[in-house]
């Protein structure tokens, strides 16, 4: 049976390549994008719902009711953010947003959230960014719902045809699989694996590169 999913973060180049793969791919019925900012784009399957504050949610309950999985891909750097910011918007934010699932999807859901490769889990990294990754993967697990998934890929090559990828990373796009071909993946086999953790299962909660290449081949 198809799927109904929920994508976050569809402004951005992962979210935007999740969207586009969900959308192609037989094993997923709806799309429903929950952003601050209009998603430019059209499709039979795709609904939008723009939420100004990931903090006050109540009133939007009712528009999320029935999904079967989260593929939470909002996110920003870390660059130029102190700790606290950074918190506020990576930790606060993703938490705040699973709890109002919850409240109405409960145990029939499945939440995969896109960290990175090289979060720290113990929470003790030095690097910042690590820690605070670590620290929602982490309070993530300990939530009910009936499956929690944290992803963890390093360099991702976007999808044909997306308008969410920053200029200057057009070259990286060919040379960092060429060079680094174990620590890249294609936002198709993110985005794949994402729905067989939902329709099929996977032993690992927090998959690492190597895991979700596998995953996406299942």
């Amino acid at each position: 049976m198809a799927i109904k999913v929920i994508v976050t973060g569809a402004t951005g180049m992962v979210g935007e390549g999740v969207v586009f793969e969900c959308l192609q791919n037989p094993e997923v019925s709806e799309v429903l994008v929950i952003g601050r900012r209009h998603f430019d784009y059209t499709h039979p399957k795709l609904k939008e719902l723009l939420v100004p504050d990931f903090f006050s949610l109540s009133q939007y309950h009712d528009r999320w009711k029935g999904y079967d999985a989260c593929f939470f891909c909002a996110g920003i750097s870390s660059v130029g953010l102190n700790e606290e910011k950074y918190t506020r918007i990576t930790y606060d934010t993703t938490i705040a947003f699973a709890k109002a699932l919850l409240e109405e999807n409960g145990k029939q859901m499945a939440f995969c959230y896109v960290s990175g490769s090289h979060t720290d889990s113990t929470e003790t990294s030095k690097m910042m960014w690590a820690r605070v990754k670590g620290k929602t993967e982490n309070a993530l697990l300990q939530l009910p719902f009936r499956d929690v998934y944290n992803f963890r890929p390093g360099f991702m090559k976007p999808v044909k045809g997306q308008k969410n990828v920053k200029k200057f990373f057009y070259p990286i796009i060919f040379l960092v699989p060429k060079l680094f071909p174990s620590k890249s993946l294609t936002l198709e086999q993110v985005a794949q694996a994402m729905i067989n953790s939902v329709t099929k299962g996977f032993p690992k909660k927090t998959l690492e590169i190597p895991d979700i290449r596998a995953l996406a081949g299942k």
